[in-house]
């Protein structure tokens, strides 16, 4: 692979690279290369998003059309149904429960509501909390936890909670700043690395939180697939604890975003406060209900998750692509000439996520997500013609 790189490398140094934000934004957008390549966005094979291989569930297909007859009425605010529903499903309050247009918009929502001044972050992880509270005071000042590559990128809870008293080794911190913070977010499973921490090790910095007088995001986006670590009860008994989950990756209803969070009771009144109305509409709200009660769907994407993973990380070993372990439906790989890769793959209508807007990641990373067997095996196929074109080159050159 490093042969490889060497002939990849001058290729990508001639052309004109993207900025960093149009190439995460890219991730996910099947319509800007649909449109490129002229092709139905239905014919793009998108790894650069994690989702259910099985798609959207037929029960959901089926019952939403019973509710089609009712769009020329405004969705319900309160979202109340669904909250009810998640609130059975949770064993929680339905009070302390609030829905969004998908998880993403409560991030912004809790920006806007909390405008934070000092915010602890680990690195890599989402763009998204940074970019949201950024977006509400430009003079944030953000302290960042690097996480170590040789340590698959994983979470110390103790250092972590070092950092959040401020005494953390200086080495592991970057932008300096006196506690207090407003905000310290956690995404576990982390995205794009896919490592996550274990119920045990959230409560613990949890609890740090709660003494510290510090708020603490965790989005569960793709707990999914291990909700015995999911720290979404806790909530009650932590009034510094906030919890985020989507439905979009698990249940693949990325297209009608919905996501809901658990907040202590004195922050929901907050929220409504800056939050705009309907933003959550109809549709989105019974779908989201309909997923929740559909137990043979859940049961059939955890078992395809599982077997895909198995071939996934069978090929990917078998080709050389060097990966990370993960807890989530997606994967962390690093390959060299990752930019040229993606785009070989881009002209044959297959989107990956390119992670180098994430920093601790560089150019060599991407995000694959798992996907049905058919595109799976696509990809393995389309990545080890790539890589086998790349050595012959290598092999003529020489």
């Amino acid at each position: 692979m490093k042969l490889l790189l060497n002939v990849r490398t001058r290729k990508m140094n001639s052309r004109k690279k993207k900025s960093d934000s149009d190439e995460a934004r890219n991730c996910g957008d099947i319509h800007r290369l649909a449109e490129e390549l002229k092709i139905s966005g239905r014919a793009i094979i998108d790894f650069s998003t994690p989702a259910s291989p099985l798609g959207v569930s037929k029960k959901i297909k089926s019952e939403l059309r019973k509710y089609l007859k009712d769009l020329d009425q405004y969705p319900d605010p309160e979202a109340r149904r669904l909250k009810k529903r998640l609130a059975q499903e949770h064993g929680i309050d339905s009070e302390t429960i609030f829905c969004g247009n998908g998880s993403t918009e409560l991030v912004y929502l809790l920006a806007r509501a909390l405008r934070p001044r000092n915010i602890l972050i680990p690195e890599p992880t989402s763009p998204e909390y940074e970019r949201a509270c950024r977006s509400t005071n430009q003079e944030l000042r953000v302290i960042r936890y690097e996480l170590k590559e040789e340590t698959n990128f994983d979470i110390n809870p103790e250092k972590f909670i070092s950092a959040m008293s401020g005494t953390m080794d200086s080495s592991l911190i970057t932008h300096h700043s006196s506690p207090p913070f407003d905000l310290v977010f956690l995404c576990n499973p982390n995205t794009p690395t896919g490592r996550a921490l274990n119920r045990g090790a959230i409560l613990q910095i949890a609890a740090a939180a709660k003494e510290s007088g510090y708020y603490l995001v965790v989005d569960e986006a793709f707990i999914d697939y291990h909700p015995e670590n999911s720290a979404i009860r806790d909530v009650t008994n932590n009034p510094h604890l906030i919890v985020l989950r989507s439905m979009s990756p698990f249940y693949s209803l990325s297209g009608l975003r919905v996501g809901y969070g658990v907040f202590p009771r004195h922050l929901v009144q907050k929220l409504k406060d800056h939050k705009e109305p309907w933003t959550v509409n109809s549709l989105a709200q019974r779908a989201a209900g309909i997923a929740l009660k559909d137990k043979k769907f859940r049961a059939d994407t955890l078992k395809s998750i599982q077997d895909e993973k198995k071939f996934l990380e069978k090929n990917f070993n078998k080709i050389g692509l060097a990966f990370l372990p993960s807890a989530a439906q997606f994967y962390l790989a690093k390959i060299e000439g990752a930019t040229e890769i993606c785009r070989q793959l881009r002209t044959k209508g297959i989107l990956l996520c390119e992670c180098a807007e994430s920093r601790g990641l560089d150019r060599s990373h991407i995000r694959i997500a798992v996907k049905s067997h058919r595109e799976n095996a696509i990809l393995i196929r389309e990545l080890k013609n790539i890589l086998q074109r790349g050595l012959e080159c290598l092999s003529v050159a020489g």
